[in-house]
């Protein structure tokens, strides 16, 4: 195109040259506006949440060092040094750790069943527009209000214990699934389904043969990840008394135990580690048998 353009004559190519440069010129003042409000965005959002740079630099020092403790044993040795004193609660832990992975795994389970029988009602493509303004509403509240939230006034309904966090991260997983699992069968080609209603399939019918074989490979991978997250949610949910390894690290955490704390850390890193090859197995696994 470059040959064409400078093999015409002068005049007409003059014309041409400066439009090309102004168009370079006005898309630089563009981006080098955009790139200023944003900058300016971030100053005054750091400003007014009292970000201090100078303040970050000056005690830097002690967030290194607490990182220090953490790894270092009562002796005053390295953890790696004794890794039987290092876990010297070990069998205890494992025990929390899992009930934590019970309480993520029932709360995911219920949750992804009770998203299931609602995303076809707040998805565009299947359902009346007062049906999806309602169920969109209700998906929109179950997800907004944090779990711990939730696991704090399920504890104060029903009382300290997993049950709390087992009703919190259901209703949680209820409204993030059912958002995810709606945009799942908005994409899906419609194709299937307007041939399927159109020899009088029901909306049963329509779901079970035209909707869900496009869409259930979505929903394994969304439920999946939705798992490994609502295992770190239910190690948190601990600190408000619902059950899990969260209440023994907080308590770790307060009382300055602080090999313990890494100890617990490492337990718990351990097991998103584990979670996420298996996830990774299953969908592959699922996606051949798919």
């Amino acid at each position: 195109m470059s040959l064409t353009l400078y093999s015409l004559p002068d005049r007409q190519l003059a014309p041409l040259l400066d439009a090309y440069r102004h168009a370079r010129a006005a898309r630089r003042v563009r981006t080098v506006f955009w790139a200023a409000i944003f900058l300016a965005s971030i100053a005054v959002a750091a400003w007014w949440v009292r970000f201090d740079p100078l303040l970050l630099w000056e005690k830097i020092g002690a967030f290194t060092s607490y990182f220090g403790r953490l790894f270092t044993l009562d002796n005053g040795q390295p953890v790696w040094t004794d890794p039987a004193d290092w876990f010297w609660g070990f069998g205890k832990w494992l025990r929390l750790i899992g009930e934590t992975l019970l309480i993520a795994y029932t709360g995911t389970a219920l949750g992804a069943l009770f998203a299931f029988a609602i995303c076809f009602s707040a998805a565009s493509n299947l359902s009346g527009p007062m049906t999806r303004w309602a169920a969109r509403r209700f998906l929109e509240f179950c997800r907004t209000v944090p779990t711990v939230v939730f696991a704090l006034v399920f504890v104060l309904a029903f009382g300290l214990g997993p049950m709390a966090g087992l009703l919190a991260l259901t209703v949680h997983t209820l409204g993030a699934l059912g958002k995810l699992y709606t945009e799942t069968v908005e994409n899906i080609d419609m194709k299937p389904v307007e041939g399927l209603q159109s020899t009088g399939g029901g909306k049963i019918q329509t779901i079970a043969y035209a909707v869900l074989p496009q869409a259930w490979s979505g929903f394994a991978t969304n439920t999946l990840l939705r798992m490994e997250i609502n295992f770190r949610e239910a190690s948190v949910m601990g600190f408000v008394g619902a059950g899990g390894i969260g209440e023994q690290l907080l308590s770790s955490v307060r009382k300055f135990y602080y090999s313990d704390v890494s100890a617990l850390l490492a337990m718990i890193i351990g097991t998103v580690f584990v979670l996420d090859m298996l996830t990774s197995r299953l969908l592959r696994f699922l996606n051949r048998v798919g």
